[in-house]
């Protein structure tokens, strides 16, 4: 595992694990609960340089993170990853798990090794991370996973990830009824259709300004626009929001 430093332990300041944190909506998701005033662990699996960015523009403002390396399936990193938190920072208050992976194909055409490695990181990532996060959650903390509003949309093409998401829904309220008496809450976020490199890559112009007259709201989201709906969840206003699946999508259903 590869990590950078660049602070200690802080009495009083709460912590974030952020996975996928490095880009895209991740990569907003960290630096807004940073400007709200937590220390962040920015875990990314590929892209050690935009990792390092996203600590850099969080410190340069005067908050607190580290970057730390993980596969999000692999249970073994995913402990370690925890464990760093843990030591650089004295605790876990919030965990949001970003990292997604997203192949689109018709059912009939889609190659099993692509689903497979799409699940691995969509479900098994989600679990191992959720796991973690049901172990080592401080009190008043929570835990907030990504869906896809494709899962109630059930576009074309998107039957594999659509079904991976599905999963994470699933788990949200039994997991929020499992962590009971614990003061801890657990959500998923399901955006729509959002302007990051994995949803822009391999579009034309014309399907993106397609999507983005969807919503009623007439433009795609921004990852800005889900890294507020999470730090809600995450923070004190959100915390009587728990076991739910909130569809961040400027009202396409």
């Amino acid at each position: 595992m590869n990590a950078t430093s660049s602070t200690n332990q802080e009495p009083g300041r709460r912590v974030a694990v952020v996975t996928g944190g490095s880009r895209g909506i991740g990569r907003a998701v960290s630096l807004r609960l940073a400007q709200d005033g937590l220390a962040v662990v920015v875990n990314y699996a590929h892209g050690t340089a935009a990792a390092e960015e996203t600590v850099k523009t969080i410190t340069a403002g005067g908050g607190r993170a580290i970057a730390v390396q993980a596969d999000v399936a692999d249970e073994h990193a995913v402990a370690a990853l925890f464990d760093r938190a843990e030591e650089e920072f004295g605790g876990v208050d919030v965990v949001v798990n970003a990292a997604g992976r997203m192949a689109l194909s018709t059912v009939a055409d889609l190659d099993l090794a692509e689903l497979d490695a799409m699940h691995r990181t969509n479900i098994r990532g989600t679990f191992v991370t959720a796991q973690q996060a049901a172990r080592r959650l401080r009190a008043g903390g929570s835990y907030v996973a990504f869906s896809t509003s494709v899962v109630g949309l059930q576009f074309p093409t998107y039957g594999a990830y659509a079904a991976s998401k599905g999963a994470v829904e699933a788990m949200t309220l039994i997991l929020a009824r499992e962590l009971r008496g614990r003061d801890i809450t657990v959500n998923a976020v399901a955006p729509g259709p959002t302007a990051t490199d994995l949803f822009l890559r391999g579009k034309s112009d014309d399907e993106i300004d397609r999507l983005a007259k969807i919503p009623p709201l007439e433009r795609l989201g921004t990852p800005e626009d889900i890294a507020r709906v999470v730090a809600f969840l995450a923070g004190p206003e959100g915390h009587w929001v728990n076991g739910q699946v909130l569809r961040a999508n400027g009202g396409i259903a």
